[in-house]
């Protein structure tokens, strides 16, 4: 007996479906309102439901998986193809219930509401840290039109912009000194409210086993711990650390023809955020720890950039075999050598 696929195009307010009767080959399209939408499959027969990994896509799993049905999420990129002509809801539909079928299809890992919520933490830190960037590049640049410069760095910039305010206090107007100690009082701000964010972070790391077990591999820190835990959810869903730092983009790219193939730079496929903070990882490993006999021979043959992303790959296959296999991290195994 074949098994019903329901393939469903997720938006804010209309939600679109496509189904095909395995018996009668009758083509089913509903066009429902997103109130409606979870009532109307509790009343259909328990199936395989499509979605594309988009926004909300995570929470319509979850509540459709507490129906009886069978959730299958599937990367944007791997629809698109199947999208024939016109980009419509029912065209996407389709084109998600062809693609749930094909056999190389490949599935994401359905989120639960603390894994997102983890990842939204990591989002807000991230937004704050660009609101500071921006705020900090705005004060240097005023204070630069007034004969100002100011150093490099925030922990910098915090010694050295109080002594350039009192000094500048003489020679501009009231107003405008109001208004820049009031930027540097939101700047400071900014940094408090990171800390919270950081803070919350370090106590769901000191709650989660898996979390603190990838965090004892060095070059791995709080926040790469954390967000690895919720992004890759069930590490066996990969195959193998090779799957994972492919789905990083931390593999390089293919391109060949007539049996030829070559290699060629990173593939920056995948978690961008995850990759990056792999990247610093693997960076300070490099740095902190280079007089490592495989990782000075890695440097006297290869470029600094190059021997990062080495790195940073074999950062990500060692969290996979942490998180798969559930045994603690071995630093014979990574390569380190104790003093």
């Amino acid at each position: 007996m074949k098994t019903n696929v329901i393939g469903m195009d997720i938006a804010k307010r209309v939600i679109q479906l496509h189904t095909v009767c395995p018996e009668t080959g009758e083509i089913g399209r509903f066009r429902l309102h997103r109130r409606d939408t979870l009532a109307f499959l509790a009343r259909r027969a328990p199936a395989i439901v499509a979605l594309e990994a988009c926004g909300s896509a995570h929470w319509w799993a979850r509540e459709i998986s507490r129906l009886g049905h069978e959730v299958r999420l599937l990367a944007p990129k791997s629809v698109r193809p199947f999208v024939l002509r016109n980009k419509t809801d029912a065209a996407d539909a389709r084109a998600i219930w062809t693609a749930a079928q094909q056999p190389a299809a490949r599935f994401v890992a359905v989120k639960t509401e603390l894994q997102q919520s983890i990842l939204a933490l990591h989002r807000l830190r991230a937004q704050l840290l660009k609101f500071r960037i921006m705020q900090s590049n705005a004060l240097r640049g005023i204070l630069y039109e007034f004969g100002t410069v100011l150093p490099e760095g925030m922990a910098a910039l915090g010694k050295a912009l109080p002594g350039d305010l009192a000094e500048l206090e003489s020679r501009l107007p009231a107003v405008l000194m109001a208004s820049l100690r009031e930027q540097w009082a939101r700047i400071q701000g900014l940094d408090a409210e990171t800390v919270v964010i950081e803070r919350r972070l370090t106590g769901i790391l000191k709650e989660s086993p898996p979390c603190q077990a990838i965090a004892r591999i060095p070059g791995i820190g709080l926040l790469t711990a954390t967000a690895a835990g919720a992004s890759i959810g069930d590490a066996n869903t990969f195959r193998s650390g090779r799957e994972l730092a492919a789905w990083l983009g931390l593999v390089p790219k293919q391109r060949g023809t007539g049996g030829w193939v070559r290699q060629l730079g990173l593939s920056k496929r995948g978690d961008v955020y995850l990759r990056t903070l792999l990247m610093h990882g693997a960076r300070a490993v490099v740095l902190r720890r280079g007089d490592q006999p495989w990782l000075a021979a890695l440097r006297a043959r290869r470029p600094f950039n190059v021997v990062v992303a080495a790195v940073a790959n074999k950062l990500a296959r060692t969290l996979w075999a942490v998180l798969a296999k559930g045994e603690p991290f071995k630093a014979a195994q990574f390569g380190l050598v104790t003093p």
